[in-house]
């Protein structure tokens, strides 16, 4: 399970060392391969290879006789790339991932449970996180009660 937020540093040739913590919370059967998307709101997702077959397979069940749902398809697997963690913990994202999310220096990692949103500080302070408590208590009753 991934949690918490993390700030890193995207050297120039494009790669982001893992925290420790989130390398660690990777499943051990993964391997050294993740899956990257370009997410909703400009930023990527970052998904253990077996939560994203859980992913994949809902899309490869849609109906390919459906012309909305054979848009989705070609659409989603369009955004999304295998990505290997090197031995130091690194993984290269690639210059349109980068350049999709806006990445440049600074990656803001966010852990979402079963997989991490990655994020330039820039996109993700202008209002991709709930900052007031009383909002959020207020969103928390609304959709978990």
């Amino acid at each position: 399970m991934f949690n918490g937020e993390y700030t890193c540093k995207l050297d120039p040739k494009g790669r982001l060392v893992l925290p420790a913590k989130i390398k660690a919370a990777v499943p051990e059967a993964n391997g050294t391969s993740l899956m990257l998307q370009k997410a909703a709101d400009q930023c990527l997702k970052l998904y253990p290879m077996v939560e994203f077959r859980k992913l994949e397979n809902q899309v490869n069940a849609l109906s390919d006789h459906n012309p909305e749902t054979r848009r989705l398809k070609r659409s989603f697997f369009t955004r999304i790339i295998e990505v290997d963690l090197d031995s130091s913990g690194r993984l290269l994202i690639p210059k349109a991932f980068q350049e999709y999310a806006g990445l440049e220096k600074e990656v803001v990692l966010i852990g979402l449970g079963s997989k991490i949103e990655l994020w330039s500080a820039e996109r993700l302070d202008d209002g991709a996180l709930i900052n007031d408590d009383e909002i959020l208590s207020q969103q928390m009753e609304k959709h978990l009660s």
